[in-house]
């Protein structure tokens, strides 16, 4: 059955009128589209509808009559065909798993397991024919899309249908009542920096940011974590990923031409604030000798401004500058960039004795190579929360899962603990938001009612021979499913 034949079939089944009593969903359940409760009244389309969504969705045969009638089933909308099929089937394979175990929070469920019904959004019509099949099977709540694209075309699709999607992306433009973004976001890693560097007493926070959308995105998430922490606003600066850019941004950002004339004893008044003869004048007369680490008195050459520091290494060498005008500095350049970076916090001589750095979650699969930066901090999920979920998956799949399968796993276990907590009625938003959160192999998260997700990740700090140790690993609490958490 093609696609054109689905639709009209739908159309004609909610055309029918079905005597009898009609069944109430209860005020939690937010499949509430006009359109579903029309179609669970319509018997005479039910076998049309299921025939449809098998040939059209990917889902699971056998399930999709049952699903008209209960909005318990799960829809899971992947990339199962395509360039991007292997990670969505291995993500689909995580929610699957999840959803196979029975809720263990202490209550006697007596629902059945929800069931999963796969929907391929790299076929035909994409997300929204996904999407829209999954609105034709009934399904009570939307795991996925993978990708920020997707997940802004079926929004609307899903909204009118009144069926909850917990979405893969990080992209927290996406967010809004009813569609939560479920990847770890820069939000939430800036977050949890910023209040572990502020529990600590850091109080004035700056950025030194790639000029792309990564970096855009901790920059953002900083301003926003600093005023909710009740701090100044911090000071960020953006860079092209050329060495003399970062050194020249560098340099800007940690005042070193003004800490080097406040170390040579001079005014540190900007040229522009000087009568053009008097700055004249004050470049061309000899400066202040400064006593060199050997006791001999050596001139020390001061930096001019708008150049930079590895053009004049010789004031850091002779004396320690002062601190610079922050005491906490996130970074989030990676490879090569990242390197350059580091060798400008050292010409500027910003010390991660003064300065606590910190980095993203990305740092985590190269921390070996950090050792120079000991002391940094990266926020990310503990490991030691998904050794149970590794273990099973791999003895379902023969090998370990990419850590994009935890994010499927870990919406899988919501929906089936939400599931359960409704006695089998749905997936309200009251249960969904619920305040104390879900514990996943991704660690604590909870769901807001503006479609955001907090985490409590891990703080990681990078050690001075490599690789990094947690030094603080977050709440935590009992898991929501059994098994593999």
């Amino acid at each position: 059955m093609d696609r054109t034949y689905w639709f009209q079939s739908r159309k004609a089944a909610q055309a029918v009128t079905l005597s009898g009593t009609r069944r109430n969903p209860g005020p939690d359940n937010l499949a509430r589209h006009p359109a579903r409760s029309r179609a669970v009244r319509c018997c005479s389309g039910i076998a049309l509808l299921a025939l449809a969504a098998c040939s059209g969705g990917g889902g699971s045969s056998g399930t999709l009559s049952t699903n008209v009638m209960t909005p318990r089933n799960v829809a899971v909308l992947l990339p199962l065909t395509g360039p991007n099929a292997s990670l969505g089937n291995e993500m689909l394979a995580a929610a699957r798993l999840a959803l196979s175990r029975p809720v263990s929070n202490g209550t006697p469920v007596t629902a059945p397991l929800p069931q999963v019904d796969a929907h391929d959004t790299a076929g035909p019509g994409g997300a929204v024919a996904a999407v829209q099949a999954a609105l034709a099977a009934g399904d009570g709540i939307l795991l996925g899309p993978l990708t920020s694209a997707d997940t802004s075309q079926i929004a609307p699709v899903a909204l009118q249908g009144g069926v909850p999607v917990i979405a893969f992306t990080s992209d927290t433009a996406q967010k809004r009542p009813g569609i939560w973004v479920f990847g770890i976001t820069p939000q939430q890693q800036v977050d949890r920096l910023v209040a572990a560097a502020a529990a600590e007493g850091r109080h004035q926070f700056a950025a030194f940011l790639p000029d792309n959308p990564l970096g855009h995105a901790l920059g953002d998430a900083l301003i926003v974590s600093c005023q909710k922490a009740g701090l100044a606003p911090p000071q960020i600066a953006y860079h092209l990923n050329t060495p003399e850019a970062i050194a020249s941004g560098l340099a800007s950002l940690a005042a070193y031409d003004s800490r080097v004339a406040a170390a040579n004893g001079q005014a540190a008044a900007p040229a522009s604030d000087l009568p053009s003869d008097l700055a004249a004048a004050l470049s061309s007369a000899p400066k202040a000798d400064t006593p060199s680490s050997s006791g001999s008195n050596a001139p020390t050459e001061t930096v001019q401004a708008g150049s930079t520091p590895a053009s004049n290494a010789t004031a850091p060498a002779a004396q320690a500058l002062s601190a610079p005008p922050f005491d906490a500095l996130l970074l989030g350049d990676l490879g090569l960039s990242l390197k350059n970076v580091i060798d400008g916090l050292k010409a500027n001589q910003v010390s991660t004795s003064q300065v606590r750095l910190m980095g993203p979650g990305l740092w985590s699969a190269f921390a070996t190579k950090l050792g120079s930066i000991a002391g940094a901090w990266y926020a990310a999920p503990d490991p030691a929360n998904r050794k149970a979920f590794v273990q099973a998956f791999a003895i379902q799949m023969h090998r370990a899962p990419r850590p994009l399968a935890d994010l499927a796993y870990d919406a899988g276990a919501l929906a089936s603990s939400v599931h359960a907590s409704s006695d089998g009625k749905g997936y309200p938003a009251e249960i969904l938001t619920r305040s104390h959160g879900f514990s996943g192999v991704d660690g604590l998260f909870t769901l807001l009612p503006d479609g955001s997700t907090t985490r409590d990740l891990a703080i990681f700090e990078v050690q001075s021979g490599g690789g990094a140790h947690i030094v603080n690993p977050g709440a935590s609490h009992a898991p929501i499913a059994s098994g593999a958490t």
